[in-house]
Parts: C-alpha cells; sequence; structure tokens
C-alpha cells in the first residue's frame, strides 16, 4: 500500500475514534459477548476456525519465543482464537484481548485488525499509530483473510513489542491468510465435488438392482448399496473381495467375458447369509484411459427379500480374540453389563481396544438396532465441540444451515453415544455433560427448547481420571457419574498368551489383503514378540505384522532401539537373537523413523487422501473415522491436503 495513502487510512481512523467515543485511556474493548453468544459465533464461523487454525500454530512456531501472539477475528472484528508466548499474551489477556471481545474501530479505537476489517488489505501498525495508549508498547501486522467469492470472513493479526517487530513480519502474516485463503478455496471445491458425487452416487445407490464393477481378474472397483444388501457383507469385506467368492460361476463368466461376449444368466450368489440364485448381466466395458476392459455386473435376486436392518456397528464379542484367563473374564463382565442402563466408564492404555469393546457392548444390548455415534473428545477444538455434541438451531446466526444442525446426542438418541477421551474434555462441557446425565435432555445452541433423549453413554480413557479429579482438571461429580460401571481393558503385556494368537491373525489377513505370502518367524522372534512391553499394544502388534509382510524381515532393530532396559527378560532374548534368524539383512538398512507404528498410520492416511483428491468425507468415511479426528491426524503428522 502506499505510504501517504497507509498515513490517511490511519489520520482518517484516529479521527473517527472520537466520534466513536473512544479514549486514549480505554483499556478495554466497549463489547466482550458472554459464552452463550460466543458458542453461537463459534459455529458460525467453525470453516474458518478449523481451516485457519494449523496455520495459526505453524505462524506462531516462526515466532515462539520471541514474545509474539496471534488473534483470529471474523469479518467483524470478535477474537475467535488467540494464542502465544506466556509473557506477552498474559498482558494481553488482562487487556481483555480474548475470545468474545471485539477487535473493531468502533469498540478499541484504531488498531490492525480494525483497518482491516476498514480497508480489507494487509496493515503494520506500530506505537502510536494504536488509538489507546495500552497498544503504544506493541507493533501489530494484520491481512484479511476471504472467501472463494473475494468477501471479507475475517482478519489475521501478529502482535509484537515495537522493538522486535521487523517488516518482514507482516509478510510472514499475508504468507499466512494466502494460505487460509487457498486451503479454503481447496475446501470449497472439494464441497461442490462432494455435492455432484454425491448426487451420482445417491442415483447409483438409488437404483433397484445391485450394480457393480471388476477387472478382468475379478477384482472389485465401485459397487452399489444394493449390491452390498445382496451379498450380505459388512462395506470393508466387501471391498477386499474378489467376484470369485460371490459368484459361484465366475470362471465361465470371466471366459465369456474374454470373448467379447454379454453375459446373462442365471447364477448362484455366495453370501453371508447363504447362497441364492440371481439373474446376472454381465457386460465388457472398454477403459481407454489405462488400455483396460472392466465388467459392470448386474444383479437382481429371483425373490427379493430387503433387509431392513439398521446400520450396526462391526465388532461384536464373538470378534474380539482372547484366550488369556482374565481377558475372557473381561469379556464375560462386559456382556452381563451389555443390557444395563447405567453409564459405563472403559478404562485402558491406548491401543487395547475401547472402542472394539464399545460397540461389541452396543450389539450385545437391546439397543443394537439403533444409532452408535462415537465422538473423539480430544479432537475437536474446544470451541467447537459444545455445537458438535449438542448441534444448534436454524436461525442461530445468520448463514446457519437450513434446518439447523443435529447433535451427537440427538444423533444417537434411542442408541448409544461413545465418549472417547472423555478426560480431554474441557471443564465447562464437563457441566455441560453431567446436565445431560442427570436430567437426560439436551438444549441447541439458539434455543431455550429442551430435548429429551434415551442414550446409552459409554465413556473411554486412557488417564487416570481419580488423579485428574485431584489435579482440578476432571470433575469429581462428573467422574462419580461415569464411573458407574468401570470396565478396565488389560495391556498386552498382561495378555502374554493372546500375543502369537493375535500375531497370528494379523499375518494373515495382512497378507491376504496385500496378496503376498505369509511369513514365518523363528521361536527366538516369537520369544522376542513376547517378552516386549507392547505400549501400544495391540495397535501396536498389527502395526508390527504390517512392517513384517512388507519388508520380509524380522524387525530386530525396532525391539532394540524400543525395549525397556529393565526389561531382563527381554534384553536376554535380544542379547541371544542370531543374525541368521533375520530374515533379511535389508531391514538394517531401514531409516529409524519408518520403525515407529505412527508412520504406517501416516502413509496409509497420506495415499487414502489422494486417492480421494483431498475430499476428508469420503476419506474418513473409508477409513471409518470421524471427520474431527481425521483433522486431528492430519495436523498431527503435517500432512499436505
Amino acid at each position: 500500500m502506499n505510504t501517504k495513502i497507509y498515513q490517511a487510512l490511519i489520520k482518517s481512523s484516529l479521527e473517527r475514534c472520537s466520534k466513536f467515543g473512544i479514549t486514549e485511556d480505554q483499556i478495554y474493548s466497549k463489547k466482550i459477548i458472554d459464552n452463550a453468544e460466543l458458542q453461537v459465533v463459534f459455529a458460525k464461523n467453525r470453516n474458518l476456525i478449523l481451516t485457519a487454525s494449523p496455520y495459526i500454530e505453524h505462524l506462531m512456531s516462526i515466532v515462539r519465543g520471541k514474545n509474539f501472539f496471534v488473534l483470529l477475528t471474523d469479518k467483524e472484528g470478535c477474537i475467535l482464537n488467540a494464542i502465544g508466548d506466556e509473557k506477552i499474551l498474559s498482558e494481553a489477556f488482562n487487556l481483555k484481548m480474548i475470545a468474545g471481545a471485539y477487535m473493531n474501530e468502533e469498540c478499541i479505537g484504531t488498531n490492525a485488525m480494525s483497518l482491516v476489517i476498514k480497508s480489507e488489505e494487509p496493515v503494520q501498525l506500530s506505537g502510536k499509530d494504536h488509538f489507546i495508549k495500552a497498544y503504544h508498547r506493541w507493533t501489530c501486522s494484520g491481512a484479511p483473510i476471504k472467501d472463494v467469492n473475494g468477501n471479507l470472513i475475517g482478519a489475521l493479526n501478529l502482535t509484537g513489542y515495537s522493538d522486535s517487530v521487523h517488516p518482514h513480519t507482516l509478510g510472514m502474516v499475508i504468507a499466512a491468510s494466502n494460505a487460509i485463503e487457498e486451503m479454503l478455496k481447496v475446501k470449497e471445491y472439494n464441497r461442490l465435488q462432494n455435492m455432484t458425487n454425491k448426487h451420482i452416487k445417491t442415483i447409483f445407490n438409488s437404483m433397484p438392482v445391485a450394480i457393480l464393477t471388476s477387472d478382468l481378474e475379478g477384482r472389485i472397483k465401485i459397487y452399489n448399496q444394493k449390491a452390498v444388501d445382496l451379498c450380505g457383507n459388512k462395506y470393508k469385506q466387501l471391498t477386499a473381495t474378489n467376484v470369485s467368492e460371490i459368484i459361484e460361476e465366475w470362471s465361465s463368466v470371466k471366459e465369456a467375458i474374454n470373448l467379447e461376449k454379454n453375459v446373462s444368466r442365471i447364477i448362484n450368489i455366495k453370501a453371508l447369509r447363504n447362497h441364492f440364485p440371481c439373474l446376472m448381466t454381465a457386460s465388457p466395458i472398454y477403459n481407454p484411459q489405462d488400455d483396460s476392459i472392466e465388467i459392470v455386473f448386474v444383479l437382481k435376486e429371483d425373490q427379493t427379500k430387503i433387509n431392513k436392518r439398521h446400520y450396526q456397528p462391526y465388532y461384536t464379542f464373538d470378534k474380539i480374540m482372547g484366550k488369556d484367563k482374565n481377558f475372557v473374564s473381561t469379556i464375560e463382565y462386559a456382556k452381563k453389563i451389555s443390557n444395563n442402563r447405567s453409564t459405563i466408564l472403559i478404562l485402558g492404555e491406548s491401543g487395547c481396544g475401547k472402542e472394539v469393546f464399545a460397540q461389541a457392548i452396543h450389539n450385545y444390548s437391546k439397543r443394537m438396532d439403533e444409532p452408535f455415534v462415537a465422538l473423539n473428545c480430544g479432537a475437536i477444538p474446544n470451541q467447537l465441540i459444545e455445537s458438535e455434541l449438542f448441534g444448534y438451531e436454524e436461525g442461530a446466526y445468520t448463514g446457519a444451515k437450513k434446518g439447523g444442525n443435529i447433535g451427537k446426542f440427538e444423533q444417537a438418541n434411542n442408541g448409544t453415544i461413545m465418549l472417547d477421551e472423555i478426560g480431554e474434555m474441557p471443564l465447562d462441557m464437563q457441566t455441560r455433560l453431567l446436565r445431560v446425565l442427570q436430567e437426560n435432555i439436551i438444549t441447541k445452541i439458539g434455543s431455550q427448547n429442551p430435548i429429551a433423549i434415551d442414550v446409552r453413554i459409554i465413556a473411554a480413557t486412557n488417564k487416570d481420571l481419580k488423579k485428574e479429579v485431584e489435579l482440578g482438571r476432571f470433575r469429581k461429580d462428573l467422574f462419580y457419574r461415569l464411573n458407574v460401571l468401570p470396565l478396565y481393558l488389560p495391556p498386552l503385556k498382561e495378555r502374554k498368551s493372546d500375543i502369537y494368537l493375535l500375531f497370528q491373525y494379523f499375518m494373515k489377513s495382512i497378507s491376504e489383503k496385500y496378496g503376498k505370502e505369509e511369513i514365518e518367524i523363528s521361536e527366538e522372534s516369537l520369544m522376542i514378540l513376547e517378552n516386549y512391553n507392547w505400549p501400544g499394544n495391540v495397535r501396536e502388534l498389527e502395526n508390527i505384522a504390517e512392517l513384517i509382510v512388507n519388508s520380509e524381515s524380522f524387525p530386530i532393530k525396532y525391539f532394540i532401539e524400543n525395549s525397556n532396559q529393565e526389561n531382563q527378560a527381554l534384553s536376554n532374548r535380544l542379547a541371544e537373537y542370531e543374525p541368521t534368524a533375520i530374515l533379511s539383512e535389508d531391514l538394517e538398512n531401514i531409516d529409524p523413523s519408518r520403525l515407529d507404528m505412527s508412520y504406517v498410520e501416516k502413509e496409509h492416511i497420506t495415499k487414502v487422501l489422494e486417492l480421494f483428491h483431498g475430499n476428508i468425507s469420503q476419506t474418513s468415511n473409508v477409513l471409518g473415522i470421524q471427520r474431527n479426528t481425521l483433522y486431528s491426524k492430519i495436523k498431527k503428522y503435517q500432512i499436505q491436503v
């Protein structure tokens, strides 16, 4: 911006401040909204908050330790987020520069955010450029954030002491705001693309016949809902299924297709619910993009039997593997408490299978035909958790979703809600949850009307909640409300007799998944598996099995680097381990970071995101996790979307 225009902009702003009744000695904003109003603002700006969050964290990481703080506001100047170094951020909080405070000209005078909102241009103000004296110690660099149509939706501001700010500081803020705008464009494109895909998918799934496609080897590519209903398989099983496992006469069908003939005949379908006759039409389609032939199958059952059961979560008690005496007792106890309406608190380390047990309990209860909703309390930003749990009303704010938005409790009505990582829930939301437990009612944001609900609550945590209560981070009354039926899941190190059983299962399923041979391991390797402490529990064991299948090697280096020195039994086994027992010496040259169990998860999420061109909804659907959990993992692994 031209210097003269810049100075004129500041001068005209300073002149307007007197007319607004702002004084130089003013300290606080004239407008600071309460929590109820703030929740409405958070819900209205949910997309901006989620999109900006990783970029704000990145911007702060560049200047951390140099006394800076970052503010994000909406288009009206209301602060949505504030992070920074403790000293300078404490000063800002003392001036009530907090979420819900308005930084527009009319409320606090001339500052970078007010000028950004007024001019929709980047600005940098220092010292007496600010109207109120309290801000004279700072230099503020602000930049606008605009939507895909070029409309202002917010402002990003970086503030530091005047003697430590450089003109390049404004450049960093502009770069961050530009990155946020680009991500907003990507999300909008994905939203429109997703809408188009949903239209096509709706038509595809509305067809009264089962349709699926495969390559000439029978590997299934796409299918509609009717195909899932007809074959009786759950989604994940069907994606990993070859046509030969569904159609008994696949060899003759394949032969006819190779002769470029359409096939129409009565065939037998193999499915979980038994064999049954079906009218099949199979037609070859040439794909010029990769010079391949695909087959389109249309299947119609002779005597249609529509399965009207509600969708159920996958896991049941008979799918939980284990022969350890204490673990079997845990399963039996979980069965006994399944039909009880009382709240269950599942306790256990990460990777023990807390959600697996929650699903099994739901499927074993009288609520099995009703919804099961899982929510990770640690994966949702504090500003949005209330709207996620309780929803918001239509008209709660301008531009609110038509019909409002129902929260997780309302989605789970008559069924079960699992609140994972309950120990991460903010204290103010713990109060709201306590009321739900006591009164069985919820109230949406923007509504005065309570809604009666009937929901079975299963909470889960890997924290010591008693200790959290003592430290003042968890409400004592809520703890006793949740801890009615405690269910402790033992870590894998306490289930040594189950390690080989689980390892064999993972080895078999992973080998089939990737079309590879099962790897046989030596007795020495097995002893190492059984004596390792498994801090990541069953999830870590599965990752190790996948590493062995893909590398065709036993990762001795992984166990050496991750072994506990106090584990004498494991140390002895590692010391006795013969190099000849290693299936491939190449593993010794693998980067240690690639042996970390989080590496496989990051790579898998990255590949699925690429497959669906960054579409969060489709990716989270395929991965079988909530959208918010996916956002959290993208942030954790710094995956570029």
